[in-house]
């Protein structure tokens, strides 16, 4: 099934954009979660993803186990990037693993765990992150992964076999250079990713397109950052993966970085995104229907 015929598939207008504005990082900390219940039940969010070893995951895992109208799926976790917040694994895993830095903790950088991760190892902790996840009363609508690191080379195969097994679509774009570029990855990982995707169409699972990101621009400039990457999306269905934060607690994770996040949430909260995709024509969805696709294709195979 290839991106138009997905779309059509979906009861979407083929010869029309679509995006699915993604809130990665729910869970991370109460901030991230309250953003996205205010934004998903305002429509101005189609879906996000739970960071299940977060210290506010049981917060968001509640939420979600009371309504089970809320799309999320599991933001598979292998590195913990802030310098005074961190998080590790689920699993108890010794150095040895790879998955863990001298402090206890997963490392704060995808480079470091490529190196010197065992994939069984990561394996056994995607796992239990779907599994944890599932036990809070969480229906999982997709997996994708934090910072990329479920998707270097080590792990592509052990990425992909998650979402089979578990039979939730994963984040694999089908043009992966703009993933590529956004996670500094080099020609190798993105050819294992276009053979990893191929070999899970063959399976029936919905892919997206495309995939974009917050911009990460200084507050005067966001309006038009934001403006400009829905007006340049590119033809079939993109990932776009947005962090809004409401203000209050993600100021004192990343003091200089805050901003991207708590602007993101003034933009979509006050309707300028919305208002944008409308006038461009794009159509939203969420890892729902992706997921509801997933499940009939595999019915009828």
């Amino acid at each position: 099934m290839n991106g138009p015929e997905t779309i059509r598939a979906l009861g979407l207008d083929p010869s029309r954009r679509v995006a699915l504005l993604h809130a990665d990082d729910v869970g991370m900390c109460h901030g991230a979660n309250a953003s996205f219940l205010d934004l998903f039940r305002a429509g101005a969010l189609t879906c996000g993803s739970v960071m299940v070893p977060c210290p506010w995951f049981p917060e968001i895992a509640r939420a979600a186990a009371e309504d089970p109208s809320l799309d999320l799926g599991v933001h598979l976790t292998l590195t913990s990037e802030w310098a005074g917040y961190r998080w590790g694994p689920l699993t108890r895993q010794p150095k040895s693993s790879g998955l863990i830095d001298d402090e206890g903790y997963f490392h704060r950088q995808v480079a470091p765990l490529a190196a010197g991760v065992v994939a069984e190892a990561a394996e056994e902790e995607m796992r239990a992150q779907v599994e944890r996840a599932l036990a809070f009363g969480i229906t999982p609508t997709h997996i994708d992964t934090h910072m990329g690191a479920a998707l270097c080379p080590p792990l592509v195969d052990a990425y992909c076999r998650v979402g089979l097994d578990y039979r939730l679509p994963v984040l694999l774009p089908r043009r992966g250079d703009t993933y590529a570029r956004v996670l500094r990855a080099d020609p190798e990982a993105a050819a294992l990713w276009c053979e990893a995707a191929a070999r899970l169409e063959a399976d029936g699972m919905p892919l997206v397109d495309d995939f974009r990101m917050t911009p990460g621009v200084p507050t005067e400039e966001s309006d038009a950052a934001y403006r400009e990457l829905v007006e340049t999306l590119p033809d079939g269905m993109t990932f776009v993966a947005l962090h809004p934060n409401v203000p209050g607690d993600i100021e004192t994770v990343v003091p200089p970085r805050a901003h991207y996040r708590t602007d993101e949430h003034r933009i979509l909260g006050d309707g300028s995104m919305a208002r944008w995709l409308d006038q461009a024509g794009v159509q939203t969805i969420g890892t729902r229907a992706l997921h509801e696709l997933y499940l009939r294709n595999l019915a009828e195979a």
